[in-house]
């Protein structure tokens, strides 16, 4: 059977008979066209018709309008197009993947849903390119498994990633944003950690938690001997001390039942407090194999917990331009609301790492509390400081100051000096 585009090319190239001329017209052949077309679509069947993936478009006065190919999640790239990205946008999960990738011109060549399994099957085959994540979860270790195989992958805060997204929200839309954040010249990106960084802050995050849960049980137990009118102060040394006390004493009215469930409660607050003292030592043994964490020790109000919790999380100081961006990304600088060319500076921000911060702040206040006390370190700007403003604008002045030197010891190398620096002439 003759196609329908040979029958309209044979009845375009072909001007019709002399004794037809007369009656034919431009309009009269067009339609006689439309007509044979559509008399040819009406006797092929429906397999040759419908090319099976859904995507046949709609025809119109009998000429059937051009098909357009879309790669779904179904497809797989070829591999002239493969050789040509550059770029891959990855939505992480548990068990199924999301990947984008584009060429050097961005034109889409892959948009494929993966499994687990058979994520480092395909990137072992792609040429090296630039890879783009959200910082989330085992998003450190998916970086360190591409970058093995001669990637280059780069993390970006989720909040960073989200205006790129278009319209709803879905995994092929997600995986399209990562792959044009990554892209733009003024993103901000995540320092990939390595395997010991990361068991330094497991490590940190276990001891929180059990700090966290003997807190929570230690106000129990003084709500519970409160009903009762027996009265402890706030404080976890408070608690250690009085409770075995007062488990002792048979004077005071407690019931048999009540004085057993007390002495069960105390038994769990010690052992969490075992746990912690435990996780304390783990991490001292850490700090001490950790040239740079012992390094940093040396600045007043950072200690063993401090430090190597700053230097698990901030990894290579490099990827910071200055102190005070390392200042700003753990919340320590002025939040800002200008606008109209009027300045206006807030509190805190309080951004990053709330861990981090509290630590350095609380470092803060113990150096702040132990140069009050001595009559030898009234002077200087932070006992100024101090005399002028509230105490914890002073604290965290002070911590900010801390890491900004912290970032100039890991970044240059240097050893911390208490003593001024005199400058070259």
């Amino acid at each position: 059977m003759t196609s329908g585009f040979s029958m309209l090319v044979m009845i375009l190239h072909f001007p019709p008979q002399p004794a037809q001329r007369s009656i034919s017209t431009p309009k009269t052949r067009l339609r006689r066209c439309a007509q044979l077309l559509a008399t040819w679509r009406a006797a092929r069947t429906p397999h040759e018709i419908s090319s099976g993936n859904g995507m046949d478009a709609p025809t119109q006065h009998g000429i059937v309008r051009a098909k357009v190919d879309v790669l779904n999640n179904h497809c797989k790239p070829r591999r002239g197009l493969a050789m040509n990205m550059t770029t891959v946008g990855i939505d992480l999960a548990k068990t199924v993947f999301q990947v984008h990738g584009v060429d050097e011109r961005g034109n889409v060549v892959l948009r494929k849903a993966l499994k687990r399994a058979a994520v480092m099957k395909l990137f072992s085959g792609l040429p090296a390119c630039v890879v783009g994540m959200e910082a989330c979860g085992a998003a450190h270790y998916w970086a360190r498994q591409l970058m093995q195989l001669g990637h280059t992958v780069k993390l970006m805060a989720p909040q960073f990633v989200k205006p790129y997204v278009k319209t709803n929200k879905n995994d092929a839309r997600d995986a399209e944003a990562i792959c044009e954040a990554v892209t733009r010249p003024s993103m901000r990106f995540v320092p990939v950690k390595d395997i010991e960084q990361q068991t330094g802050l497991a490590l940190h995050r276990a001891r929180q938690g059990f700090v966290v849960e003997r807190t929570a049980q230690g106000n129990q137990l003084r709500g519970l001997l409160y009903e009762l009118g027996i009265v402890i102060p706030k404080g976890i040394r408070y608690v250690e001390k009085q409770l075995p006390e007062i488990l002792e004493d048979g004077e005071n009215g407690l019931p048999q039942i009540r004085r057993s469930l007390f002495a069960r409660l105390f038994d769990h607050f010690r052992q969490l407090g075992e746990q912690v003292k435990a996780l304390e030592s783990q991490i001292k043994a850490w700090h001490k194999q950790s040239a740079a964490s012992a390094r940093i020790e040396a600045i007043p109000g950072i200690g063993a917990l401090t430090a190597s919790a700053l230097v698990a999380s901030i990894g290579d100081a490099k990827t910071f331009k200055s102190g005070r961006q390392l200042a700003a990304w753990l919340g320590l600088v002025p939040r800002q609301d200008s606008s109209g060319g009027k300045q206006r500076s807030l509190g805190i921000s309080k951004r990053g790492d709330v861990y981090l911060r509290t630590l350095l702040i609380h470092g803060a206040r113990a150096v702040l509390l132990h140069r009050m006390r001595q009559p030898a370190h009234q002077e200087g700007w932070l006992m100024k400081l101090r005399a002028r403003r509230n105490p914890n604008v002073a604290a965290v002045a002070l911590a900010n100051k801390n890491a900004r030197v912290v970032w100039a010891l890991l970044a240059h190398g240097r050893e911390y000096s208490a003593a001024p620096v005199a400058a070259a002439a």
